[in-house]
């Protein structure tokens, strides 16, 4: 029987929450994204963004960690952002007057799908599933 060769995982980014949070998250994708053969990674950069932005603004305590693997079931690749905060990511509304909060509702069309996953020990997973 032969044996069953697993993938090494790849470390995931710690960061603390900062405004060079984005650009350290960013930094980690492209690499991802190049050691999994992926020619084009601009949507991963923007959902990057996005995310790490929301967990350093809206959470700024504790660390922020970032998870980048292809999802095994379709050819999708996936982004997580975990932080300490047990509040959810909320889409805002369309105000045109708004100076902030269109990020998630940008995201959203530029993915194959995202959601949120609460943790029973501590904060929450935002993940995001990109087209590779």
């Amino acid at each position: 029987m032969p044996a069953v060769m697993l993938a090494p995982e790849a470390p995931p980014l710690v960061l603390v929450p900062s405004d060079e949070a984005p650009a350290k998250a960013r930094r980690y994708l492209t690499d991802r994204f190049h050691e999994l053969g992926h020619a084009d990674d601009f949507v991963g950069r923007l959902v990057v963004t996005e995310l790490v932005t929301n967990s350093y603004k809206h959470v700024g305590i504790g660390h922020i960690v970032v998870r980048i693997f292809p999802d095994v079931r379709e050819p999708l690749t996936v982004i997580e952002v975990w932080d300490e905060s047990s509040a959810l990511p909320v889409v805002q509304g369309k105000d045109d007057d708004a100076e902030s909060g269109r990020g998630l509702l940008l995201m959203a069309q530029l993915v194959h799908d995202w959601g949120v996953r609460p943790l029973n020990e501590e904060g929450k997973i935002t993940w995001a599933r990109c087209a590779r």
